[in-house]
């Protein structure tokens, strides 16, 4: 769409071409819409990507999003989307040692083999036990919240009426979810494997009034009503090609290198500038939807912005030779690594870490957990890769607030990752050192990215993955019927900021095109 072609006028136009934008494109596009997606890059998929980031290494990670849960099938269904996902065949592993002696907790691979494994690692039945209540519990939620994420926001009371359930309402919606924790579990293992679903992204106590760890924890144990978190068969990319492909199917113009800079809106039709190589142009629409943050919509339409929402996570990409021997010889690499393997969880060393980061120090034993989706869906490597047993890891860290790389974001970084795989490799049985391939160059295959290195890539205000803190599912004052309207009449945000958003989902895309259509 070159520049020079004057203002043209679409039913939408749709700045920012990740997923949620695709989405949105995809739905209008089918309803006979006339639909635009401005993208300022020269690609679409935002943060959910399939990329090589080692040099003349043919693995395809998933840089920056890497799992599916919450992408509701309907979505799928509906766009007819050529996109699959992968049950992992283990929940997690966490190794720890007791007595001197190297063990681990392996939830996975069937009831009597994760009952006995509980056994072994706490010396009964109890903890297993409040295992299957408390995750029965919020299996129910799940059935019950999930549905309605692609439905128009419901109320706070009619929310609580569908769970049906007053523990379950306080639990999660009430109080702070450590309390929940500290009342059904007494391993602290346990306890903390249970508390990473909170701190995903989140940086939290789990008594932080504030409930944020709550919210999150919600979204993670709601996934597809069951709270299962899956891999994308290809690679995140995947995802968002195919929905590429169904929007510009359907008939949607996507304009890549096309980067909005204001959009004017009178209320009742608006205007989109944007700038190309070769210069400015200009996109006239009934409707503009911003697949972009709340603080990225506000200097679009010249409000006074947010305080971005600051991101506490430390993302790193591997691509390994083998996958490395473990100390708990009682279980086969291949099987720790197919699920989250967790590292310096502890539910201790979760406070300890966030009372360090709060105190402006890097936790001295950085708490993260490690994906292989190569396990899962070896397609993401290539043949001669698969061929030889290499393996990719994903690695994401907790606790670790975008304020701590201020002083010098390289050397943090550096500093951080080296005491990061150093928890990993006291679980192991050789230093993971030895295991990383090497690329083109003869680098490590090895990449980290702080919460400053996604602000800058991917423009994510403070490098929060949510664009903002997380939402109840519900609605609130100013939330609107939908969870996607503005303060300007026509202007929607369709992108993680908005209510339900976040992760991987398509339903912020979703609900940001069924409110257009039902205007």
């Amino acid at each position: 769409m070159p520049a020079n072609e004057g203002t043209r006028t679409y039913d939408a136009v749709i700045v920012g071409g990740g997923h949620n934008g695709l989405v949105a494109a995809a739905y209008l596009a089918r309803a006979g819409r006339s639909v635009l997606v401005l993208e300022r890059l020269d690609h679409t998929g935002g943060a959910a990507v399939s990329t090589r980031p080692f040099a003349g290494v043919e693995a395809r990670l998933s840089r920056y999003s890497y799992l599916v849960s919450l992408l509701p099938q309907k979505i799928v269904r509906d766009l007819g989307l050529r996109f699959q996902v992968r049950g992992r065949t283990i929940s997690s592993y966490t190794p720890t040692e007791r007595g001197g002696r190297a063990t681990g907790l392996l939830v996975g691979g069937g009831e009597q083999r994760t009952r006995e494994a509980f056994a072994r690692l706490t010396g009964g039945e109890r903890e297993y036990a409040a295992w299957e209540r408390f995750y029965g519990m919020t299996a129910r939620v799940a059935e019950r919240v999930f549905p309605t994420l692609t439905e128009p926001l419901p109320g706070r009371d009619e929310l609580r009426r569908r769970i049906d359930d007053d523990t379950a309402w306080r639990a999660l919606f009430e109080e702070p979810i450590g309390v929940a924790v500290e009342e059904n579990f007494t391993d602290d293992l346990v306890r903390g494997v249970v508390l990473t679903d909170a701190l995903i992204g989140t940086f939290a106590d789990a008594h932080d009034p504030s409930l944020a760890q709550n919210r999150c924890f919600l979204y993670h144990v709601i996934g597809g009503g069951t709270g299962a978190w899956d891999v994308p068969v290809g690679g995140m990319g995947a995802l968002t090609d195919a929905l590429a492909a169904a929007a510009r199917s359907a008939g949607a113009v996507i304009a890549t290198g096309h980067e909005a800079v204001r959009v004017d809106s009178d209320g009742k039709t608006a205007e989109v500038i944007y700038r190309t190589a070769d210069g400015e142009g200009v996109a006239a629409a009934r409707h503009v939807l911003v697949n972009a943050s709340p603080h990225e919509l506000a200097t679009l339409m010249g409000d006074p912005a947010p305080e971005p929402a600051e991101g506490a996570q430390l993302k790193v990409n591997m691509l390994l030779t083998r996958l490395p021997r473990l100390r708990d010889d009682s279980v086969d690499p291949r099987e720790a690594f197919a699920g989250t393997f967790h590292i310096a969880e502890g539910y201790r060393q979760l406070a300890t870490a966030h009372a360090q980061a709060a105190a402006g120090e890097l936790p001295a034993a950085p708490p993260s957990e490690i994906y292989c989706h190569s396990l899962t869906d070896p397609s993401i490597l290539g043949p001669g890769l698969a061929g030889r047993g290499y393996q990719t890891l994903t690695l994401f860290g907790l606790h670790t607030p975008a304020r701590l790389f201020d002083r010098d974001n390289d050397a943090v970084r550096e500093e951080l990752l080296k005491s990061t795989l150093a928890q990993l490799d006291a679980h192991l049985a050789e230093p993971l050192a030895d295991c990383l391939a090497t690329d083109a160059d003869g680098r490590p295959c090895i990449e980290a990215k702080t919460p400053l290195d996604l602000e800058r890539d991917l423009r994510l205000p403070g490098g929060n993955i949510f664009h903002r803190a997380l939402s109840w599912p519900y609605a609130q004052e100013g939330t609107g019927r939908w969870g996607v309207e503005t303060a300007h009449p026509g202007v929607l945000l369709c992108g993680a900021g908005a209510v339900r958003g976040g992760g991987v989902s398509g339903v912020p895309g979703h609900n940001a095109a069924m409110a257009v259509l039902e205007s």
